[in-house]
């Protein structure tokens, strides 16, 4: 088996691993799957709830640190729980966590969250999701891992979509600027993978790397605000959700706990059992849900031209996945 540590530390890895070794185990490969399913299940709750409240009035910045916020509170007890006292190994993963949450949690929200103020929600999660593309361009620039033919025709199609996403052709395509929010968001998601893929003897365990992830993105948010830097609004009104009007505290716990808490720590399941790679394949399954979501609860139809470039960008992304195993 061939591996290649990335800058930011995580494994990426290619052939076949022994039998019985870490990722590579039958038993930790189907348990990764399990917990990357559900996570996405989980993560793609977050374009409903998150639109539901900048519909009534947040800002971005105001859902994705009210979001980040309460995760942390959440996550504290059970975090100090794991953690047993080693404080040594936190401050070891100072930087990783810095990283994580800075990048892979506060820049990734609030970028997508920018873009789906602009753009339905499942548009903006198929641009989000060129990420996979991302890192095996990556792998490929920094570590030579050149990519294969599949890999090459997956990019074309990826590009091809966001054409049409973008109806370059004519008028009434998705916005420039939400789109551009949108592969910012890619960047971001990137780097969330090689983060959480982590598999170190000495990592941190997950729910210790989400809260402090959380913690750094919420403080980050908070100074962010508090210069003017970013726009925090929020109000106490009730929201229109799932067709009714429904208090404030349901898509924010929502966001907080169910597309936030759970949905990062059992992210990070995923991506150590299965690698960045094929967690990031995974984790595709966000997409679908997502737009199951957005669409029986919000009823956010795409156009028929950018139903088509969608089905080109996830063809392409799954045809650059196809071509690592």
């Amino acid at each position: 088996m061939t591996t290649v540590r990335t800058l930011d530390g995580a494994i990426a890895s290619s052939g076949a691993a022994p039998a019985g070794q870490g990722r590579s185990s039958r038993a930790g490969r189907s348990a990764g799957i399990a917990f990357g399913l559900a996570s996405a299940m989980f993560f793609g709750t977050s374009g409903t709830f998150g639109s539901a409240l900048i519909g009534a009035g947040w800002s971005p910045g105001g859902a994705v640190l009210a979001r980040v916020a309460i995760a942390a509170l959440a996550l504290t007890i059970p975090a100090l729980i794991a953690l047993r006292g080693r404080w040594s190994q936190l401050r070891r993963s100072a930087w990783r966590v810095l990283t994580y949450g800075l990048v892979g949690v506060a820049a990734c929200q609030v970028c997508y969250f920018n873009a789906i103020s602009l753009m339905p929600v499942g548009i903006a999660l198929l641009l989000e999701y060129m990420a996979v593309v991302l890192i095996v361009g990556w792998l490929w620039l920094r570590h030579g891992q050149r990519p294969r033919t599949l890999t090459v025709v997956g990019g074309v199609a990826a590009l091809c979509g966001l054409a049409l996403m973008l109806n370059l052709s004519g008028s009434g395509g998705a916005s420039p600027v939400g789109v551009a929010w949108a592969l910012l968001a890619a960047i971001a998601l990137a780097v969330y993978f090689f983060q959480s893929a982590d598999d170190d003897a000495d990592a941190l365990p997950a729910v210790v790397l989400t809260w402090g992830g959380m913690v750094t993105g919420a403080a980050a948010l908070a100074a962010g605000g508090a210069a003017g830097l970013v726009p925090l609004r929020a109000n106490a009104s009730d929201v229109d959700l799932f067709g009714h009007r429904a208090s404030v505290l349901v898509p924010v716990l929502g966001l907080s706990i169910v597309a936030a808490a759970a949905a990062y720590v059992l992210g990070i399941g995923a991506a150590r059992r299965l690698g960045p790679k094929l967690g990031s394949f995974v984790a595709m399954a966000e997409i679908g849900f997502a737009v199951v979501f957005a669409w029986v609860l919000l009823h956010q139809v795409p156009t028929t031209t950018q139903f088509l470039g969608g089905a080109l960008i996830l063809a392409g992304v799954i045809a650059v996945r196809l071509d690592e195993f």
